[in-house]
């Protein structure tokens, strides 16, 4: 199966699997696990940051990040279609009490400036309004790198406002291969940033969160009280240093077949390629709702693995070749062929 679902659905290689049966491991909840200790450092380092702190998945990274930042009562900005608002399970409200504030997306992934401005509740307040706290970008998103230009003005109206600044950076690693700059770049200016180990780079599981060693050591309690402490962890550590030291680069691959992708994709006939960014190509088949899954269907018996329709996200990633992009071209014009 070309399983273009996600880059989530990557497997460990055997390099991978090699190193993380051989990793040295300890109680991380102890602080003992020393490729865990490893992975942490190394990921704080890599992103500009003092510290670091290992978690299960990005949407724990992203809730002990907010919960680190904010109290009952508080709120953060967000965007409306961003992961950390839309995508998990409204986990910020439910555990912390904390509000989002949903702000309106471009389909770039900014926000309108004067907008983000607009929603700053007013201090004091005769305690109407929840108390702003904290600015959350994401980059990126939906595989499209934020402007350097938009997120230092972002940064700097939460900054004069006196709000703390998270970045949602699960694909963090993509934006700064396709802007040809360093992930601590990325990161420059946030005080917390969550990254993701598991989708492009590879892993089979775990994100880590990023930031000062004051904030972190509160994630770290958050992450306690959520359920996130795990024993030898080492074992999954280990797969994110291999990670970090051998994935980063080739991501510069997966960007260069979605190109291609994009291209012959275009090509057929009842088929309109909506945009690229980085790893995706978004899709749009001129075909009725009764002809979907037909469609699907043709898809899913050439070995395509896609979800959705009429419209389509295509994700490349590790385990996507050049002549896997070559077979989905033409699954795709045989699918088309059929409406």
């Amino acid at each position: 199966m070309i399983d273009l679902r996600s880059d989530t659905f990557t497997k460990p290689s055997p390099e991978m699997r090699k190193v993380m049966a051989h990793a040295e491991v300890g109680d991380d909840v102890f602080g003992e696990d020393p490729t865990v200790n490893r992975l942490e450092a190394q990921a704080a380092r890599v992103l500009g940051k003092e510290a670091g702190v290992f978690v299960p998945s990005g949407t724990q990274s992203n809730l002990i990040g907010i919960l680190a930042h904010c109290q009952r009562g508080d709120e953060y900005l967000v965007g409306q279609l961003a992961h950390a608002y839309k995508w998990e399970a409204g986990g910020a409200a439910v555990l912390g009490s904390i509000q989002p504030q949903p702000i309106e997306m471009n389909a770039d992934g900014t926000m309108d400036l004067d907008r983000i401005r607009s929603y700053i509740k007013p201090q004091p307040s005769l305690n109407h309004f929840a108390h702003t706290k904290m600015l959350a970008l994401e980059n990126t998103h939906d595989g499209q790198p934020l402007p350097p230009k938009y997120v230092a003005d972002a940064q700097a109206i939460a900054r004069d406002a006196g709000l703390s600044t998270h970045l949602d950076g699960a694909r963090l690693f993509n934006a700064a291969v396709e802007q040809a700059t360093s992930p601590a770049d990325i990161a420059k200016g946030f005080d917390t940033v969550s990254v993701c180990l598991s989708k492009g780079l590879g892993a089979p599981v775990g994100s880590v969160l990023v930031g000062s060693a004051d904030l972190i050591g509160q994630a770290r309690r958050w992450r306690k009280m959520v359920g996130g402490g795990m024993r030898q962890a080492g074992i999954l550590a280990a797969a994110g240093i291999f990670a970090l030291d051998n994935n980063v680069d080739r991501l510069a691959e997966d960007h260069r077949r979605a190109s291609d992708l994009e291209v012959g994709l275009g090509a057929i006939d009842r088929i309109a390629v909506d945009k690229r960014a980085t790893n995706m190509v978004f899709v749009t088949v001129d075909m009725a709702t009764d002809q979907i899954d037909g469609f699907n269907s043709v898809l899913n018996d050439t070995g395509i693995g896609v979800r959705g329709g009429p419209s389509y996200r295509l994700v490349t990633h590790l385990d996507v070749s050049d002549s896997d992009i070559s077979a989905t071209i033409d699954g795709f014009a045989k699918a088309a062929a059929t409406l």
